[in-house]
């Protein structure tokens, strides 16, 4: 089964941070749709989780 993680800027900062946790993709949507709704966070992505 695919993993994957999710990626955001936070507004003010240079530094992209990642998800602790892996998703599997269809999950990850969901997430990255909450994150897309909070203030002060833009440029959400899914990437593939590292082994």
């Amino acid at each position: 089964m695919e993993s994957v993680k999710l990626t955001w800027v936070h507004d003010g900062s240079d530094r992209r941070r990642e998800s602790a946790v892996t998703y599997s993709p269809a999950a990850a949507e969901d997430y990255k749709q909450y994150m897309e709704a909070r203030d002060g966070v833009s440029d959400v992505q899914i990437v593939p989780a590292q082994p």
